[in-house]
């Protein structure tokens, strides 16, 4: 059939746009997720001033769509003096926004460590920073694994938004795509079947790992 044909030509052009779109998700994780971690921590922090300031920042950033970000970040920076490439504006975007919606599950997960575990560290005149460091953050980012996956995966699926920018990624490589042949159903069709390739997957995963979770996680308790 001819739509076979179609789909074996494009496909090579649509799997550099999935690679783009995966390494933008990548680097949103590298960078968002550090920084979630530390607004976390300091959001919890008993200095008032430092704990409003965080959370200002992920109400903030949380409340304002992925978009508006890319928008600003491509858009609004260089009439700062701050100019981006489209990737670049891509990927730094996108790490705010995980940076902001991470910080919230990764502080669930510090929260859901037993107190009695914080306690017996206190009793051993373990530090504050030496009980954050060795018991808190490992056992709360083992909690917050499998929605920090979750996540990993809508932040892909977030990034078609990047075609506003320019970024030549998947979904804007359908787009180019279907503007030269007038055949968008057929190639947006090849492109939703490759995001389902890795989200697919990726959902299995999560789930697994959220069974295998509960189970430990029962088994300590």
């Amino acid at each position: 059939m001819s739509f076979i044909t179609d789909w074996l030509d494009w496909f090579p052009t649509l799997f550099d746009g999935l690679l783009l779109s995966l390494q933008i998700t990548g680097l949103s994780l590298l960078l968002g997720l550090p920084v979630g971690l530390l607004l976390a921590v300091f959001a919890s922090s008993r200095n008032a001033l430092v704990r409003g300031i965080c959370v200002g920042v992920v109400e903030i950033s949380r409340g304002a769509p992925a978009l508006v970000v890319l928008q600003l970040f491509y858009f609004g920076l260089p009439s700062t003096g701050i100019t981006l490439s489209s990737f670049t504006a891509g990927f730094a975007a996108l790490a705010l926004t995980t940076a902001a919606f991470t910080s919230e599950i990764l502080r669930a997960g510090l929260q859901a460590v037993p107190a009695g575990e914080i306690e017996a560290c206190q009793t051993l005149g373990v530090s504050r920073l030496d009980t954050l460091r060795f018991v808190v953050i490992p056992q709360g980012l083992r909690i917050a694994l499998p929605a920090l996956m979750g996540f990993a995966i809508l932040i892909f699926q977030a990034t078609s938004l990047c075609f506003t920018i320019a970024v030549p990624e998947l979904l804007s490589q359908a787009y180019s795509i279907g503007s030269s042949t007038f055949k968008y159903f057929s190639v947006l069709a090849l492109a939703g079947l490759l995001y389902a390739a890795v989200t697919i997957p990726a959902t299995w995963l999560v789930g697994v790992t959220e069974k295998r979770m509960s189970r430990h996680l029962t088994l300590a308790h």
